[in-house]
């Protein structure tokens, strides 16, 4: 009596694994109907999708494992099947003994079943004889093999699945004594050609910061004169408020003055770029590039895999940094690296870009982010780990992923994940940077700083004007707008405003990516980042600043 009620209590949350891109979030969605909200796993900082069923089930989508990495997801979600009685173990049919040879030895003597998923992909080739096989499987490990498409669950399918969960039987065999035998590789691409392959994938990865950026512009070019005009609005109504409370609000650095810059350019960058990422994951297209990026950056201590959270920065370093929850100990550091030195986040192409126009000098834009891409190349070079950048450090990946038609749910549900890391987190902490940023100010802090490094901006062959922009880009990097003044633009050549901009955009990581690192990591190591970070950008800004300087006479 006592078992069957314990049994019942473990039958309501029930952890699904599987190895990436398995199908797991799919088949959950399907099941359940439902949109997953985060939870953290006991213990820890990471967090995981919970899909909760309206029959009282709880479905728990564990991150994808990767067998012999010691990354942080692959970590988390085999200490939460620890903590779990029931589980769901997904596996390919297109790639079945691989991942039940991988999977089977973590489930065994947990309650549940196997689910086999892309099975459309084996039915037609196997038929009845398919199934027989499948039937097999059962008997030697005890437990329901249901094959399925989790994208066409039919009533049938989640009926075989409830039934397993709500009656479950127990693994009693983790290793299959006669491999099944399918192995069905997807039709290769240019992706996979040597030589083309990497220039390929690099073009798709630049693809959605590209439309992001264009996407931004047009947003803020169309609602900039409304906002312009709420904000002259709403400035006149406070302009009679005592010093600090008009400068937290409608000051140089204040809510109601920075605030529009988010809604223009941050947000549209945002949403853009992750509903662009969404497309890729969802069709697929995520994991081929991901393998063929790699050969290309191993010398640099980074894997493929690692490159795609770097060029999520590129929208929001918040959720870019937390991402890289999913990268190998030894990469991790190189990849937060990357972030914070060459991941041009939203506020800072948007402020970029508008420097740049304000100066005449659109065009700047193209060798600003090859100098960038080379300069993050250079540090990321010298500073990672040798382990990182040895050729022993291998891609930990499955079976090559097939291409498929994404679906509108399924972008959404790859997308919503960094949505709401950016309004959660880096928004909250937007609000409050823009408050101290306004205290500061209202002190004098910010000018006495200026102050102080103007006779510095000499080594960098910028005049005094652009103190203040590079001490508040170490802050917020809308400080870059400040080039964007008048008079400081007019004390400017064009390599002056190119050399500005990248020191301020690269000299250290904004107060939110700091506080996010130091969160993730430790405070040790954002103060040694932060550190090698000022070097190497001082280093860098000197050679393009008097190494242009001397072939644009």
């Amino acid at each position: 009596m006592v078992a069957a009620l314990e049994r019942d209590i473990y039958a309501n949350v029930i952890a699904v694994i599987g190895k990436e891109s398995a199908g797991k979030s799919q088949l959950i969605a399907s099941l359940t109907g439902r949109q997953a909200y985060s939870a953290n796993f006991r213990g820890s900082t990471l967090s995981c999708e919970l899909y909760e069923e309206p029959d009282g089930r709880t479905f728990v989508d564990t991150p994808g494992i990767c067998r012999h990495s010691d990354t942080q997801t692959t970590l988390a979600a085999l200490a939460r099947l620890e903590e779990s009685e029931v589980a769901l173990v997904v596996v390919q049919a297109t790639n079945i003994d691989s991942d039940l040879h991988d999977l089977l030895p973590l489930a065994k003597g947990k309650l549940g079943a196997v689910i086999v998923t892309f099975w459309d992909r084996i039915a037609a080739l196997e038929g009845v004889e398919g199934r027989d096989r499948l039937r097999q499987v059962e008997q030697v490990t005890g437990v329901p093999v249901i094959p399925l498409d989790a994208r066409r669950l039919d009533a049938a399918q989640k009926s075989a699945v409830f039934a397993a969960i709500d009656a479950p039987r127990r693994f009693m065999s983790d290793v299959l004594p006669v491999g099944i035998g399918w192995k069905l590789e997807p039709r290769a691409t240019l992706l996979e050609h040597r030589r083309l392959g990497p220039w390929i994938a690099s073009l798709l990865l630049l693809m959605p910061a590209i439309l992001a950026i264009w996407c931004a512009n047009r947003f803020a070019g169309a609602l900039e004169p409304v906002v312009n005009g709420l904000t002259a609005r709403i400035a006149e109504r406070f302009g009679a408020l005592s010093p600090l409370p008009r400068d937290v609000l409608i000051g140089p650095y204040g809510l109601v003055t920075m605030g529009p810059l988010l809604f223009l350019w941050a947000v549209p960058t945002v949403a853009v770029y992750a509903f662009g990422l969404g497309v890729y994951k969802a069709s697929g297209l995520l994991d081929r590039i991901t393998a063929a990026m790699h050969p290309i950056m191993r010398p640099f201590g980074l894997t493929g895999r690692d490159l795609v959270r770097v060029m999520m920065g590129l929208g929001c370093n918040v959720p870019a940094v937390i991402s890289t929850r999913a990268c190998s100990s030894c990469s991790r550091s190189t990849a937060i690296t990357a972030i914070a030195f060459g991941s041009a986040c939203s506020y800072q192409l948007g402020a970029t870009l508008a420097v740049f126009g304000a100066a005449g000098h659109p065009s700047l834009v193209f060798p600003y982010l090859a100098y960038l891409t080379f300069t993050t190349l250079v540090f990321l070079r010298l500073t990672a780990s040798r382990q990182a950048r040895s050729p022993l450090n291998v891609l930990m990946a499955g079976a090559q992923t097939f291409l498929t038609w994404p679906r509108g749910a399924s972008i959404w549900r790859e997308a919503r994940l960094t949505l709401l890391h950016f309004f959660r987190t880096a928004i909250p902490i937007f609000l409050v940077i823009t408050v101290f940023a306004s205290v500061l100010d209202w002190l004098g802090v910010l000018r006495s700083l200026a102050s102080i490094l103007s006779p510095a901006m000499a080594l960098f062959h910028l005049p005094p004007e652009a103190a203040l922009p590079v001490v508040l880009s170490s802050i917020r990097k809308d400080g870059l707008l400040l080039f964007a003044q008048p008079e400081t633009l007019k004390a400017l050549s064009g390599v002056q405003i190119l050399t500005g901009v990248y020191l301020a955009g690269v000299l250290l990581p904004c107060l939110v990516t700091a506080l996010t690192i130091a969160r993730e990591q430790s405070s040790r190591f954002v103060l040694l980042l932060m550190l090698r970070q000022a070097v190497a950008a001082c280093v860098f800004a000197a050679v393009l600043a008097w190494g242009g300087a001397l072939l644009w006479r």
